[in-house]
């Protein structure tokens, strides 16, 4: 058995009707053919002009040539058409079999029938396009191309109106379906989406860097030396270096949300869940946002440059994520309010000066009537300043390392050359690059928070920030983080863990079981989020969350690691390991 439906030959008239033709009904083909109202410039010969045969096609193509080059303005002899045999045709239309009982196919990729147009006819559906829609005729892969005129006939003949009467649905390019892959083009694999690059890259690149990815950025993870044989040795001498002088490090890819407008503060008061309505100008604050679920979901530091001139900074990998939530309190929570945001991140480059001699090294670089001593720009402190002799940046008194620190910004077009600037003027204090594994460990050794902690499904009592939920004013997600189940007294609690045998590293995701149980989902108090080699301790050191962790200081617990085959004992200490009470960063 077989079945067959064609729409016989039919000009493709799409580009035309995408320019606003309306195409012409021609009996003696049974096909629709370009109208006369087309663009200027357009001409349509051959068999597009509904004349299928070889000399027809010649022929018209021709006339069209000689017509076009008069419109041009030009003269000449155009002689005669290219010879041709014109094989005699004949087309005969036969739309369905009437005397059938069956069912008579039109489209067979949407199923539609014969008794489908009469259906739509008999319910009002007269016009094309409802008949298009009433139906889904035509609106399968090859959109139209083998039913629309036997549907439009079979239309015709309900009506008791000519085809050219009926008309026809719009026809729109491609008339070839283009595959989703054409529009992708190179973007597979490693170029599936673009990525960026820091400011500093090139000057990390010809210092022989190992990069990472890391977002959507490609940072330098570390910068090898001649005799280092291991990534480790390269990380633990950045770190070791940065901790006793000082270390450079590109920030630049965490994202920076410009904010201003008369209600800023307000709405930073907002959307942060501890106060910033009165922050001063000149100083920054350490933020955490929650989700409307209560839920942790980023964290980052906040600088006010004026009464209503704010800038934020995010992680790198949620820096998309903030902002778009942003935009969305700012237009539709409280649309009321004068604040509008800007997307900053590409727009300055920003690096981290830590270590003892990081004040020292930048009062090389910021230019001198900015005074940046302990007194006038304590911790936490933020202000415009000139580098280099006048190039304008900003500086901010922050620390992710937990050493005295800085982040300095300038326009992006100076990254470069400020990376060179500050490690040049650091030669004297032996001053490093690090990269973000450095930066990690520096991290971990503190005890700060980051994207291994920030999992979504992590509260503020489990980082131990619960007194920065301000219950003094409403915020995003204040209410449900008052939920029972978030503030268990016995509820997972982030600490530090180091293992018992010192010469043991940590296994990053172990599950923390009591000594003597069995490994079982029941008897599971936690587990381990991040773990690092400290130079600094001699020994591994991990962060993670475990059940009541303050009341079990000095406690051993098992790091089960049931993938791997580890089963490491260890203390539960303070997530602080190094500078519990941050002498250090106010140094």
């Amino acid at each position: 058995d077989g079945l067959a439906v064609s729409g016989g030959w039919n000009p493709n008239v799409h580009l035309t009707c995408h320019h606003g033709g309306k195409p012409v009904w021609r009996e003696d083909i049974a096909a629709f053919v370009p109208g006369g109202n087309l663009p200027a410039g357009m001409t349509v010969a051959g068999a597009a002009n509904g004349n299928f045969t070889t000399a027809a096609a010649l022929d018209d193509g021709h006339g069209a040539a000689v017509a076009a080059v008069g419109e041009l303005g030009y003269s000449a002899d155009a002689g005669d058409s290219p010879r041709a045999s014109d094989e005699a045709t004949e087309v005969s239309a036969f739309w369905h079999v009437r005397e059938s009982r069956g069912r008579a196919w039109l489209d067979h990729q949407n199923d539609v029938t014969v008794k489908d147009v009469v259906q739509a006819h008999r319910e009002g559906f007269r016009s094309v396009e409802h008949l298009k829609r009433y139906t889904t005729l035509g609106m399968a892969t090859d959109q139209g191309k083998t039913a629309n005129v036997a549907a439009l006939a079979t239309m015709a003949e309900q009506t008791g109106r000519t085809i050219a009467e009926t008309g026809t649905t719009v026809f729109r390019p491609p008339y070839t379906p283009v595959p989703i892959a054409a529009f992708a083009g190179r973007s597979r694999g490693r170029d599936f989406r673009p990525t960026r690059l820091t400011p500093s890259h090139d000057w990390a690149a010809e210092r022989g860097a190992v990069f990472v990815e890391a977002g959507m950025w490609l940072r330098a993870q570390w910068f090898p030396q001649p005799g280092e044989t291991h990534w480790r040795q390269s990380v633990d001498r950045e770190v070791l270096q940065t901790r006793g002088s000082v270390g450079i490090c590109d920030v630049t890819t965490l994202g920076k949300i410009d904010i201003q407008g008369r209600d800023a503060a307000e709405f930073l008061n907002k959307v942060y869940a501890n106060g910033f309505a009165k922050l001063a100008v000149g100083k920054v604050r350490y933020g955490l946002m929650l989700r409307e679920d209560g839920i942790c979901y980023d964290d980052g530091t906040t600088a006010r440059l004026g009464e209503t001139h704010f800038v934020m900074t995010t992680t790198t990998a949620n820096a998309v994520l903030v902002f778009r939530n942003m935009e969305f309190a700012r237009q539709c929570l409280w649309p009321g309010l004068d604040v509008h945001l800007i997307s900053a991140t590409e727009q300055w480059a920003q690096f981290a000066v830590a270590g003892p001699n990081s004040r020292a090294l930048l009062r090389k670089i910021v230019d001198p009537e900015f005074d940046i001593s302990n007194e006038a720009f304590p911790f936490m402190a933020c202000g415009a300043v000139n580098v280099c002799g006048g190039t304008p940046g900003r500086l901010f008194r922050i620390s992710f390392s937990g050493e005295l620190a800085y982040e300095i910004a300038v326009p992006a077009r100076y990254g470069e050359a400020l990376m060179a600037a500050l490690m040049a003027a650091g030669e004297e204090f032996d001053a490093v690059a690090y990269g973000t594994e450095a930066l990690g460990v520096m991290r971990v050794e503190k005890g700060h928070a980051a994207g291994p902690e920030l999992i979504g499904q992590t509260t503020a009592r489990m980082l131990g920030m619960q007194r920065m939920v301000s219950k003094k004013k409403d915020c995003i997600g204040n209410i449900l983080s008052e939920r029972p189940g978030m503030n268990r007294e016995d509820g997972l609690e982030l600490m530090g863990f180091r293992p018992l045998d010192r010469s043991h590293d940590l296994p990053s995701g172990a599950h923390f079981l009591a000594t003597g149980a069995e490994p079982a989902t029941a008897n599971d108090e936690g587990w381990m989020t991040s773990v690092a080699w400290s130079p600094e301790l001699g020994h591994a050191i991990g962060l993670g969350f475990i059940r009541n962790g303050h009341a079990r200081i000095g406690e051993t617990v098992r790091a089960w690691d049931g993938v791997r085959g580890r089963d490491v004992p260890v203390e539960i200490v303070s997530a602080h390991f190094l500078d519990p009470e941050g002498e250090r960063l106010r140094g």
